[in-house]
Parts: C-alpha cells; sequence; structure tokens
C-alpha cells in the first residue's frame, strides 16, 4: 500500500514537472521578445513596427460589430475558432511578430488599396450601364412594345365581380392580425405623410400600409395582383432599396437561401448570385443538380407578366454588401461562422444546405458585393394556409427511371379523372405553368401550391422559378399567338421589361432568342394536336362570358 503511495506522488511529480516545463518554452519567446523590444526603443527608433498602432482598431470581426448587437451577444462570440475563418492573425494583440506579420501588413495595404480601386472601377462602370441603360428605356418609351402589348384586347378582360369570400384577406378585420398593423406610425410608407396628417389619429387607411402588406392584402382567388397595380411597382422599389435589418437561412431546399428581413417589417426571400449570365448548363446534367439561377427568379417574374398570368410573387435583383447586409446584421451562428476570405481578398461565404454549401461551392463577392434576386414573400403562413400538390407531370428525379406520364399512355385519361383536375380550370391552370416552364426552361416543377382558402377553385401559384399533353384556354392560345408576331415578339418584350430591373441586362441575347424558339415549338405542338383532334378538343374557350370557376365544368377533351 504504501508502495503504491509512493507511485502515485512520483507520478503526480512528474506531470508537475512537465507542466511547468511546456509553460517555460511558452513564455520563453515572448520574454525574449520583450526584452528585444525594449532594448530597441531605448535605441531610439529601430526594429519591427506593430502590425497596428495603439491609436488602431484590430479587424477582428468581434470590433467591427455593432456595439448594440455585441453588447446582446453571448460571451466569447465570436471566438477564436470564428475569427481564425477569416484567415487575419497578424492583427491579434498576441500574435507573434515576425517577417512574415511585415510582409502580411505589407500585403493588406495593397489589398485595400486594390480593393479601393476595383470599387473605383465598379462605380465608373455601373455608371456606364447606368447611362447605357437609360438610353435604352428612353429609346423605347417613343415606341415601347410592353405598353402597346398591355393595351391589346386580351389583356383588359375584366375579372368576375369579387365577394368577400374572393379576397384572401378582409381590410377591416384580418390585417389586424399582423404583428403592429395597428396604426403604427413606423408601417407608414414614406411619402405618405400628408395622408397620415388627414387620417383620424391612430387609424390606419389601406393606403398608409407598407407596400408588401397593400400586395398582401390584393391578393383574391384569381390573381396575386391586378394588371396596373401600383403597388406592385413600389413593392419592387422597395426590395431594391428598404434597408436590411436581419438574414437567416431559409431551412430546407437543396441549395442555400437566405430570408431577409426589412426595416418596415416585409421579408423577401433572397437567392444569391452563383453562375454568371454567360454559363450553360452542362448537356450531360441531370435537370435536379442544376446549379438555381438568381436571374431566372427575376426573368420568370417578368414572363409571368406577360403571359398575363400573375402568379409569380414580385421579383426584384439587388447588389448587395456582404459584410454590412449580411454578415454583420445575421444572428444565424450558422451562417455567420462559415464566412471568409479567400485567397483573392473577396468575401466569401457558404451557409448549410442539402447541396452545395461548402468552400468548393462558396459565394463570393467582388469584394464584397454579391448579385442576388429578392422575392417578396406571400402571406404568412399562419394568417393564410397554402396547400402544396404533387404536380402529375413531375420528373422522376431518378437517373435511370422515367416518370409514369412517359411510360403510361392512359396516365393522362387517369389524371382528367381525378380531383381535382376532373372539374373547375385546375388542368387548365396546369397545362399554362407547363408552358410557362418551357419557355423559362425550367424542368425542377415536382410541386405546386395554391391558397387552402379559396379551396380548389382558385389559380396555382408559380413559385421557385430558379431553373431555368394539351389541353389550353383560349385566352393563353391567343396571347402566345401575339407573343409570335414580330410587332410583339417575345424576347424584345422581354428585353425591354428586364430593363426595369436594377440589374440589367438580366438575360444575354442567346437566353431571349431560345424563348422565341420555344414558343414556335409549342405553337407548333398545338397545331398538330389541333389537326389531329379538332381544334375544340384542345382549346378551352374561357373568354366567352369570362365564367366564373366555381360553375365552370371544363371540357375534357384528348
Amino acid at each position: 500500500m504504501i508502495l503504491f503511495r509512493k507511485f502515485r506522488v512520483l507520478i503526480l511529480m512528474v506531470f508537475l514537472v512537465a507542466c511547468t516545463m511546456h509553460i517555460m518554452i511558452d513564455l520563453l519567446p515572448k520574454l525574449e521578445k520583450r526584452a528585444a523590444g525594449s532594448s530597441s526603443s531605448a535605441g531610439g527608433g529601430g526594429g519591427c513596427s506593430c502590425a497596428h498602432t495603439p491609436g488602431e482598431e484590430p479587424r477582428s470581426w468581434a470590433k467591427q460589430r455593432p456595439r448594440a448587437a455585441a453588447a446582446a451577444a453571448e460571451p466569447g462570440w465570436p471566438n477564436k475558432h470564428s475569427l481564425r475563418l477569416l484567415q487575419d492573425f497578424s492583427n491579434e494583440p498576441n500574435s507573434n511578430l515576425t517577417s512574415h506579420s511585415l510582409e502580411k501588413v505589407t500585403e493588406r495595404a495593397e489589398s485595400e488599396k486594390r480593393v479601393r480601386q476595383l470599387q473605383l472601377g465598379s462605380e465608373e462602370r455601373g455608371l456606364m450601364r447606368d447611362t447605357a441603360s437609360g438610353q435604352k428605356q428612353r429609346a423605347v418609351q417613343g415606341s415601347s412594345r410592353l405598353k402597346a402589348l398591355y393595351e391589346h384586347p386580351l389583356y383588359k378582360p375584366d375579372l368576375p365581380h369579387l365577394s368577400e369570400d374572393d379576397s384572401l384577406f378582409n381590410l377591416n378585420s384580418d390585417v389586424r392580425f399582423y404583428p403592429k398593423a395597428a396604426g403604427q406610425q413606423e408601417w407608414h410608407n414614406e411619402g405618405n405623410v400628408e395622408e397620415e396628417e388627414d387620417s383620424p389619429a391612430g387609424e390606419a387607411t389601406g393606403e398608409s400600409y407598407p407596400n408588401w402588406l397593400r400586395f398582401h392584402i390584393g391578393i383574391n382567388r384569381y390573381e396575386l395582383y391586378s394588371r396596373h397595380n401600383p403597388v406592385i411597382g413600389a413593392l419592387l422599389k422597395d426590395l431594391v432599396s428598404q434597408k436590411i435589418t436581419s438574414v437567416a437561412m431559409k431551412s430546407g431546399g437543396t441549395q442555400l437561401k437566405l430570408i431577409m428581413s426589412f426595416q418596415n417589417y416585409g421579408q423577401a426571400l433572397f437567392k444569391p448570385m452563383k453562375q454568371t449570365r454567360e454559363q450553360e448548363t452542362p448537356p450531360d446534367f441531370f435537370y435536379f443538380s442544376d446549379f438555381e439561377r438568381h436571374n431566372a427568379e427575376i426573368a420568370a417574374f417578368h414572363l409571368d407578366r406577360i403571359l398575363d398570368f400573375r402568379r409569380v410573387p414580385p421579383v426584384a435583383g439587388r447588389l448587395v454588401n456582404m459584410t454590412q447586409e449580411i454578415r454583420d446584421v445575421t444572428r444565424d451562428k450558422k451562417l455567420w461562422r462559415t464566412f471568409f476570405v479567400s485567397p483573392a481578398n473577396n468575401i466569401c461565404f457558404y451557409g448549410e444546405c442539402s447541396y452545395y454549401c461548402s468552400t468548393e461551392h462558396a459565394l463570393c463577392g467582388k469584394p464584397d458585393q454579391i448579385e442576388g434576386s429578392l422575392a417578396a414573400f406571400l402571406p404568412d403562413l399562419a394568417l393564410a394556409k397554402r396547400k402544396t400538390w404533387r404536380n402529375p407531370w413531375r420528373r422522376s428525379y431518378h437517373k435511370r427511371k422515367k416518370a409514369e406520364w412517359e411510360v403510361d399512355q392512359d396516365y393522362c385519361d387517369e389524371v382528367k379523372q381525378t380531383p381535382p383536375y376532373d372539374r373547375g380550370t385546375r388542368l387548365l391552370d396546369i397545362m399554362d405553368m407547363t408552358i410557362f416552364d418551357f419557355l423559362m426552361g425550367n424542368m425542377d416543377r415536382h410541386h405546386y401550391e395554391t391558397f387552402e382558402k379559396f379551396g380548389n377553385e382558385t389559380f396555382i401559384i408559380h413559385l421557385d422559378n430558379g431553373r431555368g399533353q394539351i389541353n389550353l384556354k383560349r385566352s393563353t392560345y391567343l396571347r402566345l399567338q401575339l407573343l409570335a408576331k414580330e410587332d410583339f415578339k417575345l424576347s424584345s418584350l422581354m428585353e425591354e421589361s428586364l430593363l426595369q430591373d436594377q440589374l440589367a441586362p438580366i438575360l444575354i441575347r442567346p437566353h431571349l432568342e431560345a424563348m422565341d424558339r420555344r414558343l414556335r415549338l409549342v405553337l407548333k405542338v398545338l397545331a398538330d394536336c389541333a389537326e389531329k383532334e379538332g381544334f375544340l378538343s384542345v382549346v378551352e374557350n374561357d373568354l366567352e362570358g369570362q365564367p366564373s370557376s366555381h360553375h365552370h365544368q371544363a371540357h375534357r377533351g384528348r
């Protein structure tokens, strides 16, 4: 027993001696450096300079964050591990100052100079692009094809009379469920000061609500927004100009998307730029493995308006500062920790998602500016529930198997006999959506959504348009024919419409020409079907009397 105790004491002593040696070895270089520093300062001037002067603030993220946010943050966050992601150790107060540190200081000064030059260059390019866009817009204003299109009789049919049940929200009763909507002054739009002064104290009018809320209030059984609703243009401007107050990653999905909240309490879904406009998907890629494209989201909104569907929520392009408008305002630690500085001195991040969220697929700015699409949010699901439907003509999402509709000749007839496709306009809306996706080059429409309040008698919401069999409505058929004419050429209309976006040009010429080719293919298939089955079996007349979908039993032709 005594020997055992002596052995334990011996082991403890060896451990203490080892710890003491490690501490001395660790402190020795610092003591030598301090001695060298004091001798050099006594000698009057020579020696190495600090990586930052006492008056300068280290470039750590903890120092850069606003004080209010830092005070609210948890102790120790950001930590050393997070700082290490920035690949910037030379500024740390306790770092060893070596010749490599001096090289880093010199490189940093040079990189900052390059950054300033890049910023000046980008500003000049931006001014040039703005000037060019302004010239184009002035050129088309004299003979605007888009304006002529919207004045065409096909774009002027009236909706059926809207009852209370046909509106998604009742202005007087439902809006109160929105947080802070009961007359809070900070919700009111800028520029409506006179209107606010005229309204009674504590009472908010519909016009005084922020544009995103007015968009929500305008949703009805037949459309997300009316043809010439001025709120949509104002909302698009808000998406570009509103201050971003917080950012979080959207859960689910195969690729990274961010939820951005604005100062007026609105929200939008941000899809960052992953590919340039010129990059094409390799022909050997499967449709389910392609990158989502931010410019496809923007183009989809404009195409949806030109087709007069109005089923895509408003989308605008925005140039986002990754440092100030994402990193510095996010409280999502998982997102924040993925930021780093690339070898080219660009700010990058990759977030978390099922695919393409790694350093190999990082999203990098130039140096911290990144393009992206911002899609306005639909009403919260707690206020307006939506039902998700499986697309009957979805792809198999398998490398070797085909979908059922590709191998079963009776599949279409079976769908026609299955609710909700056996009555109303749902099947015709599916055809609208299919043509819309074909024109966009989108092969990834696996599901679609409808507002639950309206049951099966409502339109299909066209969401998630980043990847860019036939009975048809007569209104759709006539518009497609119109867009194939030279005076209303689809590519020219899209080009003109997309000039309104901040990130114009959105689509390059080959993409615009591809839309014209696809449109001709659609019309050829329709002509072949009409010749084989008869025109009335292929084209459903939805214009005569404009019947409500409540009482309309669609004709089912083969």
